[in-house]
């Protein structure tokens, strides 16, 4: 348990923001940030068959090059959301964009797969450090209202944008250059963002107080059991030891982590921030609307290679209408919130992502892309859009200065494993509905596609019931006055 120590003199206005000269500067500097994680989610994807050729991973193994990333960004989101409240959240994002950057370098240069694997699990711990700092930066620098709802769309758009910009740029350097490429082009990147930080992005205030140990160590290690159980069970089935083993760990730190964090005097992660219905709404809203894009992404990506038969490059380029319509669509969110209210616009975006993974559901042997893909691209595109800025605007909302790093870990921490723990959930309904099916390798592919896409469609269902019935706010708030310490506001 943490220490108890005196609180932070800083004003706790959560809706005063840090002054800055040139916002729109800022703005690029921290997006660009996180789009280096966004894009950095995918790239790899398309660059494996080459990768496993090349440093001859076994088929079990090569997964790892994508779950050593996922296990320390998803284990490490609370904690790097608390070391910026403490230490300053620009100096935080400039050391996890520097880190990011040269363990970019060593993942890029790498000869064996250890090398890799190393390198790709402290991509993952720079990947932590940022998430959380640039959503915090961004509530800090910009107040509660049409400004940062602006501001959140630029954001929110980053994620999606960023996985399906990764698809096309790793398909692009895995076919013009070679795999090395989708690494090394982090390092002149982060270079630049970490200059640009230094020059443009103000400090904001350090928060007086030591770092919740017991929180942090339970926290992580209790994610991170969490995500290695269920990468263990996509790959080995729910009866494997160790998944087992690692269920119950979960278990045990994540209850210790409850119990922690409800008694210590500056805890990593405020239960506090939970007591809201409809920040509440929105967090478990945030972790399962995740679940479903992250599969199309996997999944399709497959599909258009080892069932469409396009090359890597080709299987980039089909994802560019989801991405052009996501884009589109998030700079006209700012102007539906200010008109409609946030829970409009979410329950109209989280429809449509329910009816994409519907239709896919549907997808057969032997549909093309046109016929069978582009449809439900469009519409997932359009959805997410719609979907993930007013769920950022929820949970943000009304939240104190000195928690916004930790309410920012909290939005990261919950996305990032909600997309993790759905895939992981959806490769097990598509390797069981595989080992059962019969045909061709491509219509067994599309076969158990098919039935994970129907599981996701569920689950985008989920949240869509959870945030239809636990939102309650029918506008999104504009800015609000100072407030007492421990009282919480209704969230937009």
């Amino acid at each position: 348990m943490s220490t108890p120590s005196a609180l932070s003199t800083t004003t706790y206005a959560p809706s005063a923001p840090q002054q800055s000269a040139r916002p729109g500067t800022v703005l690029f500097v921290v997006v660009t940030a996180y789009l280096m994680v966004g894009v950095d989610s995918t790239v790899v994807n398309v660059a494996l068959p080459d990768i496993q050729q090349d440093l001859g991973f076994s088929r079990t193994g090569l997964s790892w090059v994508l779950n050593s990333y996922s296990l320390a960004f998803g284990g490490l989101l609370l904690l790097g959301g608390r070391v910026g409240d403490i230490v300053g959240r620009r100096r935080t994002l400039t050391a996890g964009v520097l880190l990011f950057a040269l363990s970019s370098l060593l993942g890029g240069l790498a000869t064996e797969s250890a090398w890799l694997l190393t390198a790709r699990a402290l991509q993952g711990v720079g990947a932590a450090l940022i998430a959380p700092s640039t959503l915090a930066l961004i509530t800090t620098h910009f107040p509660e209202g049409p400004r940062r709802h602006q501001a959140l769309s630029a954001y929110s758009s980053m994620a999606g944008i960023g996985a399906s910009v990764g698809l096309v740029l790793g398909g692009m350097l895995t076919s013009w250059a070679s795999w090395h490429w989708a690494l090394l082009i982090n390092v002149p990147i982060g270079a630049a963002v970490a200059l640009a930080l230094f020059r443009f992005v103000t400090e904001t205030p350090r928060h007086t107080g030591r770092f919740d140990a017991a929180g942090a160590l339970t926290g992580t290690v209790g994610t991170a059991s969490l995500v290695h159980a269920f990468i263990r069970v996509s790959d080995q089935g729910w009866s494997d030891t160790q998944a087992q083993l690692a269920f119950g760990t979960a278990a045990a730190m994540l209850t210790g982590f409850v119990l922690i964090e409800s008694r210590a005097g500056q805890p990593i992660m405020p239960l506090r921030l939970l007591a809201d219905r409809n920040r509440a709404g929105g967090c478990t809203g945030v972790l399962l609307l995740p679940a479903g894009m992250f599969g199309a992404f996997y999944f399709l990506t497959l599909i258009s290679q080892q069932a469409l038969h396009y090359s890597p490059l080709r299987a980039g380029f089909a994802f560019l209408p989801m991405t052009l319509m996501m884009f589109t669509t998030v700079r006209l969110v700012p102007r539906l919130l200010a008109r409609l209210g946030a829970k409009p616009v979410l329950l109209t975006g989280m429809t449509l992502v329910v009816v994409a993974t519907g239709w896919l559901w549907r997808l057969r042997p032997g549909d093309g892309y046109a016929t069978g893909l582009l449809g439900p691209l469009l519409l997932m595109g359009l959805g997410v859009g719609l979907s993930f800025m007013p769920l950022n605007a929820t949970i943000l909302a009304g939240v104190r200065r000195d928690e916004a790093g930790a309410a920012s870990g909290l939005l990261q921490t919950l996305q990032w494993l909600g997309g993790t723990l759905g895939l992981s959930v959806l490769v097990t309904v598509f390797g069981t509905a595989s080992r059962h099916a019969t045909g061709t390798p491509a219509g067994i592919l599309t076969e158990g596609s098919s039935r994970a896409f129907g599981v996701g469609c569920l689950i985008a269902l989920a949240a869509l019931l959870v945030s239809a019935f636990a939102i309650t706010s029918p506008r999104a708030h504009g800015t609000a006055g100072p407030r007492a310490p421990g009282r919480s506001r209704t969230a937009a």
